[in-house]
């Protein structure tokens, strides 16, 4: 049998459950609107933050100026020049905004960063945590895979028998995109470099949210902290740590750069606030926490070494992730059952097997994320929508 799609699971439900189709929402139709308490949907609420992120307004604009920006950066004549000022400029204030001493390279996104790492570093063995995003997990399907501790920390003594070899390259997510669990790196940066290696640190879900963490190379998503989708960088310290693969971005990457989407991201970094989100907004799904555990739900923050606050995995008691995360879409929310990039089919979460979540436990898990235009409101109304669900 062939895996079948949330959406095609989603089109059975609303003839299952009584829901009529009406635009571009699901409405509780009139035979069912008696039996739900859910109301009917007015304004979407996107609680997907860890997918990605609405793009900010400083981004926009500074988009808008590039596209005037047209010409080819490596091009030697007037245009050329102005064009490659404007790109250095923002390379500038991407380190700057992070903090960041080594060099930059500007990528389509973070998975093209992070094949490029994993493919051109200057280092022997790969190395990768078994709860790493599938984009590093492809870039180097025959890495050996780290363990991890129920609480999702690396397993550290494992680490340092690991890296008794060739300078090996280690890749460990900084804030997991599942649970918000955050890595301990200095300890995990200390260990490597101890043997001669090399550490990369994914940092699309932290990038602009946490301070710049210690490591060699790192990975940087624009679309999750507002900048635009379609382009990333690679941090590297020194490019002596990686073998050229020709073309632009001074020899390490082929592809003329995308100026409009460098000016956009290196926009969004400098909107991104201290804190990222003011912690009262988050202060209703910190109240829920009790609620769904005194429901029989799982709030898989409990178990977590680090949790962060952008990003909650919560199991709801009786109901599968996928019904969820179905009928919060209905009621106008829109939140996830993992990973974009592998939810959109039933498989269960390698993350959480990885962490030896309980198979029932993981299934019936969804993961709700914030971002910079979420308000208190939003998440009231997610809180609500979540105990009207779980008590049904």
């Amino acid at each position: 049998m062939g895996r079948v799609t949330l959406a095609e699971i989603f089109g059975r439900a609303c003839t299952h459950w009584g829901f009529a189709r009406s635009g571009a929402l699901y409405r509780v139709s009139p035979r069912n609107r008696n039996n739900l308490r859910l109301r009917p949907v007015t304004q979407r609420i996107y609680l997907d933050h860890a997918a990605t992120t609405p793009l900010r307004p400083e981004a926009k604009r500074a988009m808008e100026e590039g596209f005037t920006l047209w010409a080819n950066p490596s091009s030697p004549h007037a245009e050329g020049r102005k064009a490659r000022a404007a790109l250095e400029d923002a390379r500038e204030r991407v380190k700057r905004a992070l903090g960041w001493q080594g060099e930059v390279i500007f990528t389509s996104g973070a998975s093209e960063a992070a094949a490029l790492a994993l493919g051109h570093a200057k280092a022997g063995a790969r190395l990768v945590s078994a709860v790493e995003h599938d984009a590093i997990l492809k870039a180097a399907p025959d890495a050996e895979r780290l363990p991890v501790r129920p609480d999702g920390a690396l397993e550290l003594e494992v680490l340092t028998e690991a890296v008794q070899r060739e300078r090996p390259l280690v890749a460990v997510q900084h804030i997991n995109s599942e649970t918000g669990n955050a890595q301990d790196l200095a300890a995990i940066a200390g260990i490597v470099r101890q043997q001669g290696g090399l550490l990369l640190a994914d940092c699309a879900q932290s990038a602009g949210k946490l301070p710049f963490p210690p490591c060699d190379m790192a990975i940087i998503s624009a679309h999750k902290f507002g900048g635009p989708i379609g382009v990333g960088a690679l941090m590297v310290k020194d490019f002596a740590m990686l073998e050229p693969a020709g073309g632009q971005e001074r020899g390490y990457r082929r592809g003329t750069e995308n100026l409009p989407g460098v000016l956009g991201m290196a926009a969004a970094l400098e909107a991104c606030g201290d804190p990222y989100l003011d912690p009262s907004i988050l202060e209703p799904i910190e109240s829920l926490a009790q609620e769904c555990r005194e429901l029989g739900g799982t709030w898989l923050s409990d178990r977590l070494c680090d949790p962060t606050p952008f990003i909650r995995a919560i199991a709801m008691p009786k109901m599968s992730g996928s019904a969820q995360v179905m009928r919060f879409d209905m009621a106008g929310i829109s939140v996830s059952q993992g990973s974009a990039c592998s939810s959109g089919t039933m498989k269960t979460s390698h993350v959480l097997q990885a962490m030896q979540v309980e198979p029932d436990v993981a299934d019936r898990t969804i993961r709700a994320s914030f971002g910079w235009t979420t308000t208190r409101q939003e998440v009231e109304r997610f809180c609500e929508v979540w105990l009207e669900l779980a008590k049904a």
